[in-house]
């Protein structure tokens, strides 16, 4: 797959929403991470002829081992990521977040319609995920909500059930990575809109929509 997307000399929307799938497929570890960055670099080395290009190549990789080497943390990276639909697979992406997640996901959003989305809450849920859903009074009720599936399934839910509306859209898995944007869960967001959203681990902007979403959850009670 990889040799395949370096014909053009570039990683498109189309190829990397397919690597995408496949990483959320088979989960990763850092080591098979490493792995695929060495065989990454490998293939940009062999397609080049200029001596002094392949040089290049080998310092980038190695520059990119050292400051790998200098996050001692132990923290998730400050990923960065956009996705925009209907270009890009966002359920499979959304799929892939809460397949990974381990202790937590909060969910702030306005209407769930995606079953794939859907069912994947409810896979992480029977792995004990403690999982979170806010969502909004104005469409929980409408035919194809799985809202109210979600609930008769033991989901925490929270409904603002105000004359005003609940009209977020972002998701926080694990306490340390964010998904935010104007992206519904629903499939006509996924096959139709033009819509976006933003994934990150920057924990300036993790920390302020936790705070945002324990707000809304104790407000919603």
């Amino acid at each position: 797959m990889l040799e395949q997307t370096l014909d053009d000399r570039r990683l498109t929307r189309s190829e990397r929403s397919a690597m995408d799938r496949i990483f959320d497929h088979i989960d990763p570890d850092p080591h098979q991470l490493a792995l695929f960055r060495s065989v990454a670099f490998d293939l940009a080395r062999d397609s080049i002829v200029d001596p002094d290009s392949i040089e290049t190549i080998g310092w980038l990789e190695e520059v990119i081992k050292m400051l790998q080497a200098a996050d001692s943390s132990g923290g998730p990276p400050a990923v960065a990521e956009t996705y925009f639909a209907p270009d890009n697979d966002c359920p499979a992406k959304i799929r892939g977040l809460l397949n990974r997640a381990r202790n937590s996901v909060d969910i702030c959003v306005f209407t769930i319609t995606d079953d794939r989305v859907s069912d994947a809450i409810l896979d992480a849920c029977q792995r004990r995920v403690k999982v979170r859903v806010i969502s909004d009074d104005d469409k929980s009720g409408d035919r194809g909500s799985d809202i109210e599936r979600l609930m008769e399934r033991g989901v925490e839910v929270r409904i603002d059930r105000t004359d005003d509306h609940m009209h977020h859209k972002f998701a926080i898995f694990d306490h340390h990575l964010l998904l935010n944007g104007s992206y519904n869960w629903t499939r006509s967001a996924a096959n139709r809109n033009q819509e976006n959203f933003l994934v990150t681990g920057d924990p300036r902007f993790v920390e302020d929509f936790s705070r945002q979403f324990e707000r809304l959850w104790e407000k919603f009670s």
